[in-house]
Protein backbone atom coordinates (compact mmCIF):
# COMPACT_ATOMS: atom_id res chain seq x y z
CA UNK A 1 0.00 0.00 0.00
CA UNK A 2 2.79 2.40 0.98
CA UNK A 3 4.82 1.46 -2.09
CA UNK A 4 1.89 2.46 -4.31
CA UNK A 5 2.09 6.02 -2.98
CA UNK A 6 5.83 6.35 -3.57
CA UNK A 7 7.60 7.23 -6.81
CA UNK A 8 9.42 4.29 -8.37
CA UNK A 9 12.79 5.81 -7.49
CA UNK A 10 12.17 5.65 -3.70
CA UNK A 11 11.95 2.72 -1.29
CA UNK A 12 9.97 3.07 1.98
CA UNK A 13 13.07 3.46 4.19
CA UNK A 14 14.57 6.25 2.08
CA UNK A 15 11.19 7.97 1.82
CA UNK A 16 10.82 7.86 5.61
CA UNK A 17 14.30 9.28 6.19
CA UNK A 18 13.57 12.18 3.86
CA UNK A 19 10.23 12.84 5.58
CA UNK A 20 12.09 13.17 8.88
CA UNK A 21 14.65 15.40 7.15
CA UNK A 22 11.85 17.66 5.90
CA UNK A 23 10.65 18.20 9.48
CA UNK A 24 14.12 18.91 10.85
CA UNK A 25 15.29 21.17 8.01
CA UNK A 26 12.06 23.21 8.11
CA UNK A 27 12.57 23.69 11.83
CA UNK A 28 16.13 24.90 11.16
CA UNK A 29 14.97 27.44 8.57
CA UNK A 30 12.13 28.73 10.75
CA UNK A 31 14.34 29.02 13.84
CA UNK A 32 17.57 30.34 12.29
CA UNK A 33 16.27 32.09 9.17
CA UNK A 34 18.00 29.92 6.55
CA UNK A 35 19.95 26.72 6.03
CA UNK A 36 17.29 24.06 5.99
CA UNK A 37 16.63 24.21 2.24
CA UNK A 38 20.30 23.70 1.35
CA UNK A 39 20.62 20.82 3.82
CA UNK A 40 17.51 19.15 2.40
CA UNK A 41 18.88 19.58 -1.14
CA UNK A 42 22.13 17.88 -0.11
CA UNK A 43 20.21 14.95 1.41
CA UNK A 44 17.98 14.61 -1.64
CA UNK A 45 21.08 14.50 -3.84
CA UNK A 46 22.15 11.32 -2.01
CA UNK A 47 19.05 9.33 -2.96
CA UNK A 48 16.99 10.97 -5.69
CA UNK A 49 17.66 10.53 -9.41
CA UNK A 50 19.65 13.53 -10.71
CA UNK A 51 16.84 14.61 -13.04
CA UNK A 52 14.42 14.83 -10.08
CA UNK A 53 16.54 16.63 -7.48
CA UNK A 54 15.97 20.30 -8.38
CA UNK A 55 12.30 20.11 -9.51
CA UNK A 56 11.20 17.94 -6.55
CA UNK A 57 13.20 20.03 -4.07
CA UNK A 58 11.60 23.16 -5.53
CA UNK A 59 8.11 21.71 -5.07
CA UNK A 60 8.79 20.70 -1.46
CA UNK A 61 10.30 24.11 -0.72
CA UNK A 62 7.29 25.80 -2.30
CA UNK A 63 5.03 24.06 0.20
CA UNK A 64 7.38 24.69 3.12
CA UNK A 65 7.83 28.39 2.39
CA UNK A 66 4.13 28.89 1.68
CA UNK A 67 3.30 27.36 5.05
CA UNK A 68 5.87 29.50 6.86
CA UNK A 69 4.59 32.61 5.09
CA UNK A 70 1.00 31.73 6.05
CA UNK A 71 2.13 31.65 9.70
CA UNK A 72 4.04 34.96 9.56
CA UNK A 73 2.53 37.08 6.76
CA UNK A 74 1.34 39.85 9.09
CA UNK A 75 5.00 40.78 9.75
CA UNK A 76 6.11 40.77 6.09
CA UNK A 77 7.56 43.77 4.27
CA UNK A 78 4.96 44.03 1.52
CA UNK A 79 6.82 46.80 -0.28
CA UNK A 80 9.89 44.60 -0.64
CA UNK A 81 7.77 41.66 -1.82
CA UNK A 82 6.03 43.85 -4.41
CA UNK A 83 9.45 44.83 -5.79
CA UNK A 84 10.63 41.18 -5.66
CA UNK A 85 7.73 39.77 -7.74
CA UNK A 86 8.58 41.28 -11.18
CA UNK A 87 12.20 40.13 -10.81
CA UNK A 88 11.04 36.55 -10.35
CA UNK A 89 9.15 36.70 -13.64
CA UNK A 90 12.11 38.25 -15.48
CA UNK A 91 14.68 35.86 -14.01
CA UNK A 92 12.60 32.72 -14.55
CA UNK A 93 11.70 33.78 -18.08
CA UNK A 94 15.35 34.27 -18.99
CA UNK A 95 16.35 31.02 -17.29
CA UNK A 96 13.65 29.02 -19.08
CA UNK A 97 15.10 30.13 -22.42
CA UNK A 98 18.56 28.75 -21.58
CA UNK A 99 17.72 25.79 -19.31
CA UNK A 100 21.05 24.03 -19.71
CA UNK A 101 23.61 22.61 -17.29
CA UNK A 102 26.07 25.43 -16.75
CA UNK A 103 29.34 24.91 -14.80
CA UNK A 104 28.12 24.53 -11.24
CA UNK A 105 31.44 25.57 -9.70
CA UNK A 106 31.07 29.07 -11.15
CA UNK A 107 27.66 29.52 -9.55
CA UNK A 108 28.82 28.08 -6.23
CA UNK A 109 31.83 30.40 -5.92
CA UNK A 110 29.82 33.43 -7.01
CA UNK A 111 26.95 32.74 -4.60
CA UNK A 112 29.34 32.03 -1.71
CA UNK A 113 31.24 35.26 -2.34
CA UNK A 114 28.08 37.36 -2.36
CA UNK A 115 26.76 35.70 0.81
CA UNK A 116 30.01 36.41 2.69
CA UNK A 117 30.03 40.00 1.47
CA UNK A 118 26.41 40.58 2.46
CA UNK A 119 26.94 39.06 5.91
CA UNK A 120 30.29 40.58 6.86
CA UNK A 121 31.04 43.36 4.39
CA UNK A 122 29.88 46.98 4.59
CA UNK A 123 26.16 47.65 4.48
CA UNK A 124 24.73 48.05 1.01
CA UNK A 125 23.97 51.63 -0.08
CA UNK A 126 20.38 52.75 0.24
CA UNK A 127 19.91 52.65 -3.54
CA UNK A 128 20.76 48.92 -3.63
CA UNK A 129 18.04 48.26 -1.04
CA UNK A 130 15.39 50.24 -2.92
CA UNK A 131 12.82 48.89 -5.36
CA UNK A 132 15.24 48.59 -8.29
CA UNK A 133 17.88 46.90 -6.14
CA UNK A 134 15.36 44.36 -4.83
CA UNK A 135 14.06 43.74 -8.36
CA UNK A 136 17.60 43.13 -9.66
CA UNK A 137 18.43 40.76 -6.77
CA UNK A 138 15.19 38.90 -7.42
CA UNK A 139 15.86 38.54 -11.16
CA UNK A 140 19.43 37.30 -10.69
CA UNK A 141 18.61 34.75 -7.97
CA UNK A 142 15.49 33.54 -9.83
CA UNK A 143 17.62 32.91 -12.92
CA UNK A 144 20.31 31.05 -10.96
CA UNK A 145 17.90 28.87 -8.96
CA UNK A 146 16.87 26.94 -12.09
CA UNK A 147 20.42 25.61 -12.37
CA UNK A 148 21.70 25.16 -8.81
CA UNK A 149 18.45 24.58 -6.90
CA UNK A 150 19.01 26.35 -3.59
CA UNK A 151 19.69 30.08 -3.80
CA UNK A 152 17.79 30.63 -0.56
CA UNK A 153 20.93 31.62 1.39
CA UNK A 154 21.70 34.33 -1.17
CA UNK A 155 18.15 35.71 -0.99
CA UNK A 156 18.29 35.47 2.80
CA UNK A 157 21.59 37.35 2.96
CA UNK A 158 20.10 40.14 0.85
CA UNK A 159 16.87 40.38 2.88
CA UNK A 160 18.98 40.39 6.04
CA UNK A 161 20.24 43.81 4.89
CA UNK A 162 16.68 45.16 4.90
CA UNK A 163 15.55 44.42 8.46
CA UNK A 164 16.77 43.78 11.97
CA UNK A 165 13.44 42.52 13.31
CA UNK A 166 13.67 38.69 13.24
CA UNK A 167 9.99 38.06 12.48
CA UNK A 168 9.98 40.61 9.67
CA UNK A 169 13.06 38.96 8.18
CA UNK A 170 11.55 35.47 8.36
CA UNK A 171 8.18 36.57 6.94
CA UNK A 172 9.68 38.56 4.06
CA UNK A 173 12.16 35.79 3.21
CA UNK A 174 9.34 33.20 3.22
CA UNK A 175 7.21 35.31 0.89
CA UNK A 176 10.13 35.89 -1.50
CA UNK A 177 10.99 32.20 -1.67
CA UNK A 178 7.34 31.24 -2.20
CA UNK A 179 7.26 33.49 -5.24
CA UNK A 180 10.55 32.07 -6.49
CA UNK A 181 9.64 28.38 -6.14
CA UNK A 182 6.16 28.59 -7.74
CA UNK A 183 7.28 29.39 -11.30
CA UNK A 184 10.18 26.93 -10.95
CA UNK A 185 7.68 24.08 -10.78
CA UNK A 186 5.92 25.44 -13.87
CA UNK A 187 9.19 25.75 -15.79
CA UNK A 188 10.28 22.17 -15.06
CA UNK A 189 6.79 20.88 -15.81
CA UNK A 190 6.89 22.60 -19.19
CA UNK A 191 10.36 21.14 -19.75
CA UNK A 192 8.93 17.63 -19.43
CA UNK A 193 9.48 16.57 -15.80
CA UNK A 194 6.70 14.17 -14.74
CA UNK A 195 5.42 15.53 -11.41
CA UNK A 196 2.26 13.39 -10.83
CA UNK A 197 4.06 10.26 -9.58
CA UNK A 198 5.91 12.37 -6.99
CA UNK A 199 2.91 14.33 -5.67
CA UNK A 200 1.70 12.01 -2.83
CA UNK A 201 5.20 11.79 -1.34
CA UNK A 202 5.82 15.51 -1.87
CA UNK A 203 2.55 16.22 -0.05
CA UNK A 204 3.78 14.16 2.91
CA UNK A 205 7.12 16.02 2.82
CA UNK A 206 5.28 19.36 2.95
CA UNK A 207 3.11 18.20 5.88
CA UNK A 208 6.22 17.18 7.85
CA UNK A 209 7.79 20.52 6.95
CA UNK A 210 4.83 22.42 8.37
CA UNK A 211 5.24 20.63 11.70
CA UNK A 212 8.93 21.55 11.69
CA UNK A 213 8.10 25.16 10.83
CA UNK A 214 5.73 25.47 13.79
CA UNK A 215 8.41 24.07 16.12
CA UNK A 216 11.03 26.43 14.69
CA UNK A 217 8.86 29.53 15.07
CA UNK A 218 8.28 28.56 18.68
CA UNK A 219 12.05 28.69 19.19
CA UNK A 220 12.26 32.13 17.51
CA UNK A 221 9.96 33.56 20.19
CA UNK A 222 12.64 32.69 22.74
CA UNK A 223 15.34 34.70 20.91
CA UNK A 224 16.05 38.40 20.76
CA UNK A 225 16.67 40.21 17.48
CA UNK A 226 20.42 40.56 18.12
CA UNK A 227 20.88 36.86 18.87
CA UNK A 228 18.81 35.93 15.81
CA UNK A 229 20.83 38.19 13.49
CA UNK A 230 24.11 36.79 14.83
CA UNK A 231 22.99 33.17 14.40
CA UNK A 232 21.56 34.05 10.99
CA UNK A 233 24.95 35.40 9.86
CA UNK A 234 26.80 32.37 11.23
CA UNK A 235 24.47 29.90 9.48
CA UNK A 236 24.77 31.78 6.18
CA UNK A 237 28.56 31.88 6.53
CA UNK A 238 28.74 28.12 7.09
CA UNK A 239 26.58 27.58 4.00
CA UNK A 240 28.84 29.87 1.96
CA UNK A 241 31.94 27.99 3.12
CA UNK A 242 30.27 24.71 2.20
CA UNK A 243 29.62 26.04 -1.31
CA UNK A 244 33.27 27.07 -1.64
CA UNK A 245 34.41 23.65 -0.44
CA UNK A 246 32.14 21.92 -2.97
CA UNK A 247 33.40 24.12 -5.79
CA UNK A 248 37.09 23.67 -4.97
CA UNK A 249 37.08 20.03 -3.86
Amino acid sequence: MIDALLPAALDPLTAGLLLAASLVTSMITAALGAGGGVLLLALMALWLPPVAIIPVHGLVQLGSNTGRFAMTWRRADWGALAAFAPGVILGMGAGALVLVRLPEQVWQITIAGFILFLCWGPSLPAAALGRMGILLASAVTSFITLFVGATGPLVAAFIKQLHEDRFRTIATFSGAMTMQHLPKALVFGAAGFHFPEWLPWVGAMIACGLVGTRLGLHLVHRMGDHAFQRLFSIILTLLALRLLWQALA
